[in-house]
């Protein structure tokens, strides 16, 4: 029962998370009244959740709630609604929170028994263990023979980014020009909104965390409508690592910008159905995500926004 709380309780966060990068996409303001049932079909979700993730946020002072008027913004700009929105993603430090700093910082070993972090952390037995299993759903630990537990690799070394953009540049083509990707056109359209919003607002206000959260759920969305359930798999686990092994480098201005425009431009191609020329776009991007020099990325594949159609 405590991990089923914890999983919703995660759950009701992250949709808050989201309701606040549409609200900001949209350009809401303080006072703007934020109506169930457009956030609803904005997040993809019933309208139930979209209450709870609201009580999330008229918890934190976030949104006001009105008596027969319902839900409205408190915050008054958008560095406050990023600002807000990097507070939720660092909300709840839980057991499976520390353990996973303590794993990037290297402050313990590959493998791990529930009896040594039990004392490391001073916490009952239970709670390792569903920590421990809240890192295994992401895919972050898996558990060995016996009691022992072995972390994967972290994403987070630079022979570590090699490696996982050499398995991006194999693997994300693939999932596109897979028999029966799908978009899911309401992510695609959220998305799309939250990039042209972060565009706008360019000038040196924008942190790389609030960058990288839009690239991975952009690089999850394509892993998660692929039409082959191995890829979809594979990949979507592969992002929540990179998700979990994130840090706070500063990424170059131009990159910021170069990376959300051929974001845009692989979502047109999708959209449009021309799957091959979206997967020629994302090695492009992937090759210039990889070494920041856009010049030197092309290596024989046509620019974004040219080559053949299908």
């Amino acid at each position: 029962m405590t991990e089923a709380r914890r999983n919703v309780r995660q759950n009701h966060l992250a949709l808050a998370q989201k309701i606040l990068s549409v609200a900001m996409a949209r350009g809401l303001k303080s006072g703007d009244h934020l109506a169930e049932q457009t956030f609803s079909e904005a997040c993809g979700v019933s309208r139930t959740p979209i209450r709870s993730a609201f009580k999330v946020l008229e918890e934190r002072d976030i949104l006001q709630w009105r008596q027969e008027e319902g839900y409205f913004l408190r915050l008054g700009t958008a560095d406050e609604i990023a600002s807000v929105i990097r507070a939720l993603e660092d909300a709840e430090n839980s057991v499976a929170d520390r353990i996973l700093s303590d794993r990037a910082e290297r402050r313990i070993s590959d493998v791990q028994s529930v009896s040594a972090l039990t004392r490391r952390y001073k916490v009952p037995r239970a709670s390792v263990l569903n920590a421990l299993k809240i890192l295994a759903k992401d895919g972050i630990v898996r558990q060995l023979p016996g009691r022992a537990w072995a972390f994967q690799p972290m994403v987070d070394s630079p022979a570590g980014l090699e490696d996982s953009f050499d398995f991006r540049l194999i693997m994300e083509p693939q999932a596109i020009i897979a028999p029966e990707f799908a978009l899911d056109s309401k992510r695609a359209g959220l998305l799309r909104e939250q990039m042209n919003s972060t565009l706008s607002k360019l000038d040196g206000r924008l942190t790389p965390a609030i960058f990288r959260r839009i690239d991975i759920e952009f690089h999850t969305l394509i892993a998660e409508c692929s039409g082959n359930r191995f890829l979809r798999g594979t990949l979507a686990a592969h992002h929540r690592l990179r998700k979990a092994s994130q840090k706070s480098a500063a990424i170059p201005d131009f990159r910021l910008k170069q990376a959300m425009l051929e974001h845009l431009e692989i979502l047109d191609s999708l959209e449009r159905n021309q799957f091959q020329l979206a997967a020629d776009q994302i090695i492009v991007h992937l090759r210039r995500s990889r070494i920041r020099k856009p010049q030197a990325a092309n290596r024989g594949i046509p620019p974004l926004g040219q080559g053949s159609r299908t």
